[in-house]
């Protein structure tokens, strides 16, 4: 092996500090994700956040915070990571015990008193801000609002919030505390733990999730609110939060999700969380988002006077659909984003061609169309390329959603659609509450189908062309 002069020179520092008996600095640290290899911490696993939000009232000031971080080691920690950026850490304890801390890129690196044994549970608590400012940047997190404040995590912006194991892998219980002026609301992800209490001019809300949640997918909403209730198939309760000032204009959109919510289980199964609703956001976002629960909207997509009921009814049937696809079964690596993407994207589209909208069949062939100038650009479905730099929201390219959805497309060609209606409602019942990969869907289409798949997805995947779609051999890809 052959050391770069960098590397030479950096272990020869390292060795002098443990020469001196001092610790080398603090690096920041990933699990190796293929398109975030900074993203996530290796060493432990998060059970549970339990998060404290304190709002002024200002949707430019930092929040001020409390984060307690519940783990298992699984190796002998000396250090901790957590991804945490854009905001500052003021103390930090593990086990009560106060620990030294320092920033390393986008890490908070803890130092405990002693070292954590592997396999040990531990506490960790930050007191810390949460810095809503430069929403615009690019990156995500926080996003200001006419009057107050939502979340947008998605891909790896919750550690812009608060202190986490940022990573989709390393799924949690959550417990949000949102301290607010009482004349505002505070609503996140889950259900209401007990009624809000006010003290002085201050209201207190808590929610706790029943299922675990990948930290992309947390959902926190300040605001002149209003909470509109109703019933859902099976009794399953319905929560939608809107501006207080628009409540009446938007029933008629926010009173279709009960028939949307029916289509989906009849194809999919149980709805798989506690509750579920439209959190809609008086913000310019330019996309909706299926924050676990609770999925966000911009409120101009339902008000704008162009709005289209069929279009805009398969964007709110898409965000329900991740609540399967990508909340309930998340990915266990990015580069398996095409999996949920593809099944919200198809979901969709079914709707739109049930309700007057564009043929399903038609779509696919477009997609086909310019499936390989998608692939050029963005790589093959389950090989994507990295986002571009300062731009993580550039993840989210065509390859993703119409590309993906056409293997979808072609899969069903493939093994008919019986097969492909029982693979769906499997897949989400396998491995609901956890991740699951792209090779874990290849294993469970071959099971279902009978015969090994290997082939054709190798192909539909990860070939930098697209194959052809069985069944339509006049279907012709574009070369870019």
């Amino acid at each position: 092996m052959l050391l770069s002069a960098r590397l030479k020179a950096a272990l020869l520092a390292t060795a002098s500090l443990t020469l001196l008996g001092a610790a080398p600095p603090p690096q920041p640290l990933g699990i190796g994700d293929p398109l975030f290899p900074h993203l996530g911490n290796p060493g432990y696993d998060v059970t549970a956040y339990d998060i404290s939000l304190a709002y002024s009232g200002d949707n430019t000031a930092p929040l001020d915070a409390v984060t307690i971080i519940d783990a298992r080691s699984t190796a002998r920690l000396e250090r901790i990571n957590l991804d945490f950026a854009h905001g500052e850490a003021s103390s930090v304890t593990v086990d009560g015990a106060p620990a030294r801390f320092a920033p390393a890129g986008e890490d908070l690196v803890v130092t405990p008193a002693a070292p954590v044994p592997a396999g040990s549970p531990l506490r960790i608590t930050v007191r810390h801000t949460s810095d809503p400012a430069d929403p615009a940047d690019g990156q995500g997190g926080w996003v200001r609002t006419r009057d107050g404040l939502a979340m947008a995590n998605q891909a790896d912006a919750a550690h812009r919030v608060f202190p986490c194991n940022d990573h989709p892998a390393d799924k949690a219980a959550f417990t949000f505390r949102v301290t607010t002026p009482k004349r505002l609301t505070a609503v996140a992800a889950g259900l209401p733990a007990g009624k809000p209490v006010t003290r002085g001019a201050a209201t207190t809300w808590t929610y706790r999730t029943a299922h675990p949640m990948a930290t992309e997918l947390a959902q926190v909403g300040i605001g002149d609110l209003t909470v509109v209730r109703r019933e859902g198939p099976g009794g399953l309760p319905l929560r939608d939060v809107v501006p207080t000032a628009d409540r009446k204009a938007l029933e008629p959109w926010l009173s279709r999700t009960p028939g949307h919510l029916a289509w989906l289980q009849d194809r999919l199964g149980p709805y798989p969380f506690e509750t579920y609703g439209l959190l809609v956001a008086d913000a310019e976002t330019g996309f909706a988002l299926e924050t676990q629960t609770l999925s966000l909207f911009e409120k101009n997509l339902f008000t704008h006077g162009g709005a289209d009921r069929t279009g805009t009814e398969s964007i709110m049937v898409h965000e329900l659909a991740h609540q399967w696809f990508g909340d309930s079964v998340s990915p266990a690596a990015w580069s398996d984003l095409w999996i949920s993407e593809a099944h919200a994207t198809w979901y969709e589209a079914l709707w739109a061609e049930e309700h007057g909208g564009p043929a399903l069949e038609e779509r696919m062939r477009r997609a086909h169309r310019d499936s390989d100038g998608w692939r050029a650009a963005g790589g093959p479905p389950a090989r994507p390329k990295a986002p571009e730099p300062g731009e993580k929201i550039s993840l989210f390219r065509p390859v993703v959603y119409d590309g993906s959805a056409l293997v979808l497309y072609a899969l069903r060609q493939e093994i008919g659609e019986a097969a492909f209606g029982r693979l769906q409602r499997e897949w989400v019942r396998e491995h609901r509450d956890a991740n699951a990969s792209t090779a874990d869907f290849v294993t469970l289409a071959s099971r279902t189908a009978g015969r090994d798949l290997s082939a054709f997805f190798q192909g539909w995947l990860y070939g930098e062309r697209t194959p052809a779609v069985p069944g339509h051999p006049d279907w012709r890809s574009e070369a870019p």
